[in-house]
């Protein structure tokens, strides 16, 4: 039993370094990487998208920042699931003295592709020859400002086919699900850095690249827009850029069975168009399902009372969480620096230390049970719409209906 609890113990520090190696990669990139802002006259026409179902709690302040975007030739173009959509009547409100934006509903929502996709094959498709740029941006995304142009401007660059930001969640919060999220997500977002998988939510396109690759065909059939860009684009020799100054904050609570729901739709998607999932599942193996099974050794020791592998499992389990919860610090204090002078963000106090110390082991647990739960998944619930799930790119929605309000939601709760 030594033997082995030694041997666990050596592949979990091994796998921290990998994970603080991994970590700095990716802090270097954030404090390196700067976006020299283009002239107004070099920046191309562009289109933005907004897909909506539901009112998300932020959905007037995501409409009021588009709005106000610093940037020469731009239309906002929003599609809503229906105009009995409660999403209808605050667009209609939020942006009526705009001149530039259009509100259409779905015409017709496919029962082959979710219904994401069939808003934004209806937007791109009914684009003039003069947008050279399409950009996408979801409800829970409240952008600043010159989002629009640090967005579009890496795209002149001829072997970069798409950019991208990516959400970044507050720690503090009402429910522990916010927490769980916060956590789950600074490993997320570094994959997503690493494995070159854009964010839908902030995501531009050149159009010449969508029509050129047959992009709008691949999401005529699927459940996602985003994670398979990549692998589209490397046919083409193009890459996705990732724009730190593009990491978006969002201040959505969050409980714990939402969490659930949202993190196996995430992992789902994942799973059908991430060409390098098996590396997910190694990385979860090494990073999750090891330090579970350490810490029920360390459970299994003490009822036994062997007490100096229960000394030894448990000194490690401490230093590789608290390595964890520095590993947490670095992370939000680089992408603080990023993105502080733009939003205002809460001081990390003692006590969100401590909290932070609790959610990591739980987030653990949480994050295994969601990652199996994907794996044999073959229904999702999205936005009160299921869709039945037999390959990629053979996607049944069983049934439509108008979204309807959770009478019963929390307010500032992520809608899902």
């Amino acid at each position: 039993m030594k033997f082995w609890a030694i041997a666990l113990l050596q592949t979990l520090l091994g796998c921290l370094v990998i994970q603080i190696a991994l970590t700095l990669i990716f802090v270097f990139y954030l404090r390196s990487n700067r976006v020299n802002s283009l002239s107004d006259n070099q920046l191309p026409k562009t289109a933005v998208i907004l897909c909506l179902r539901g009112a998300d709690p932020f959905l007037p302040n995501c409409l009021k920042a588009l709005l106000e975007q610093d940037y020469p030739q731009y239309d906002l173009k929003i599609v809503v699931d229906s105009q009995d959509d409660p999403a209808w009547k605050v667009a209609r409100d939020t942006v009526k003295d705009a001149t530039n934006v259009q509100i259409s509903p779905l015409k017709i929502a496919s029962t082959v592709c979710s219904l994401k996709c069939s808003s934004l094959i209806q937007a791109i498709s009914e684009l003039d020859s003069s947008y050279k740029v399409v950009a996408l941006v979801d409800a829970d995304t409240v952008v600043h400002p010159t989002w629009l142009r640090e967005l579009v401007t890496p795209l002149l660059h001829p072997k970069v086919g798409a950019t991208t930001g990516n959400r970044w969640y507050l720690s503090k919060g009402m429910y522990w699900g916010t927490l769980v999220r916060y956590l789950w997500n600074i490993s997320a977002v570094i994959q997503m850095y690493l494995y070159g998988i854009p964010w839908g939510g902030t995501l531009a396109i050149k159009t010449q690249v969508i029509h050129q690759s047959g992009i709008l065909e691949k999401w005529a059939r699927a459940l996602s827009e985003d994670t398979m860009l990549k692998d589209i684009l490397a046919e083409y020799d193009l890459k996705v850029k990732f724009v730190p100054s593009l990491l978006i904050l969002n201040r959505e609570e969050c409980t714990l069975p939402k969490l659930m729901n949202w993190m196996k739709r995430q992992l789902l998607i994942s799973k059908l168009y991430h060409s390098q999932w098996w590396l997910v599942i190694i990385e979860a193996v090494f990073s999750t399902f090891l330090p579970n099974l350490i810490l029920v050794l360390i459970m299994v020791n003490f009822l036994l009372a062997k007490w100096d592998i229960f000394a030894i499992l448990l000194t490690c389990y401490s230093i590789y969480i608290f390595a964890l919860l520095l590993i947490a610090i670095v992370v939000e204090t680089s992408i603080r620096e990023v993105i502080s002078s733009r939003w205002l963000i809460p001081k990390i106090t003692f006590a969100t230390l401590m909290k932070t110390l609790i959610g990591i082991p739980l987030t653990h647990w949480f994050y295994g049970f969601a990652l199996v739960s994907s794996i044999r998944t073959s229904k999702i619930s999205w936005r009160n719409i299921v869709y039945r799930i037999k390959s990629p790119f053979n996607i049944h929605l069983t049934k439509y209906q108008p979204y309807q309000s959770d009478s019963q939601k929390v307010d500032n709760q992520v809608s899902l």
